[in-house]
């Protein structure tokens, strides 16, 4: 399908284009269901970015070999559980590049509660399709209390563009915008799932980044995540939060902005090509490990 193409319907506001690429939303149902048939039978939603092109043509990335790029969540090794130790260096015109989000309350944020965030973490950044096939795949462990457990793959939920960029207007401060438009599930079909977990048509969000140094105050406030998942930046980008709680940027922080993405931005999302199976670069890539009714006739499964 590709990154889609951007057009400015209006002078005003200004914004600057930051990132465009896919984005990928999936669900998973809950331990020991096969299937799902609501929001309650929900485990986890999942977001996955890759960016094609940008300001920024060359990313950067934790080391393949020092940080969660396919690690085990159980090795002793602590540089690798704890990922983000050292840096690579990606040409997204060039390699693929996926991120892994997981959104912290099994959905996005409710459009109409456009003041309350919603937080979600970056669970993995890889150049490896496999590393994510193996996080959305079926899984089976034991436990001590429970004993043998299932949990089945995740559900391929929707496609489309997105992009990140910088909204300046006028009395108030910058801040960054995730912004996108599904072309899948089709328009013509149910978006049943969709609906329920609040993936809408297009969707505008305010993202943030927390400061892995910082802490919530107060009993209302994130108080970060466990070593093992615990950001660890590279100096140069660690010192751009100076004292700061959050900064605006990767999108760990969700707060709803607009469903209308025209009417708040003066910009409208186009996706390449028709709403045909065959384009979809979501089957293409993760269809052997995600099924995907729910991605083309909007039904729970």
């Amino acid at each position: 399908m590709g990154q889609g193409q951007e057009v400015k319907t209006r002078t005003d506001p200004e914004v600057e284009i930051q990132e465009r690429g896919e984005i990928f939303f999936f669900y998973r149902p809950k331990v020991e269901r096969d299937a799902a048939h609501g929001a309650d039978d929900v485990q986890r939603l999942y977001i996955v970015l890759r960016p094609e092109s940008g300001e920024r043509p060359v990313e950067e990335k934790q080391d393949p070999h020092s940080g969660k790029e396919g690690s085990d969540p159980n090795s002793s090794d602590k540089a690798t559980v704890e990922g983000g130790h050292g840096s690579q260096e990606v040409n997204i015109e060039k390699q693929a590049l996926l991120r892994l989000i997981v959104m912290g309350k099994k959905s996005l944020p409710d459009p109409s509660k456009r003041s309350r965030p919603q937080w979600g973490f970056m669970e993995m950044v890889t150049t490896k399709i496999d590393d994510v096939k193996s996080a959305l795949k079926a899984e089976e462990y034991d436990t001590s209390t429970r004993g043998h457990r299932h949990t089945a793959a995740a559900r391929a939920l929707g496609e489309g563009v997105y992009r990140i960029l910088r909204h300046k207007s006028k009395g108030k401060k910058a801040h960054t915008h995730l912004i996108y438009k599904l072309e899948f599930p089709p328009e013509d079909e149910k978006q049943e799932p969709q609906e329920s977990l609040n993936v809408e048509r297009e969707g505008s969000f305010l993202i943030q980044i927390k400061n892995p140094d910082q802490h919530g105050a107060g009993p209302s406030q994130f108080r970060g995540l466990q070593s093992k998942r615990k950001a660890v930046f590279p100096a140069h980008l660690q010192g751009q939060f100076r004292q700061l709680r959050y900064s605006p940027g990767r999108p760990l922080l969700l707060i709803s902005a607009s469903d209308d993405i025209e009417e708040e931005l003066g910009l409208e999302l186009k996706a390449e090509g028709e709403a045909d199976p065959s384009c979809s670069d979501l089957l293409e890539t993760f269809g052997e490990t995600a099924p995907g009714d729910a991605l083309l006739r909007g039904t729970w499964v």
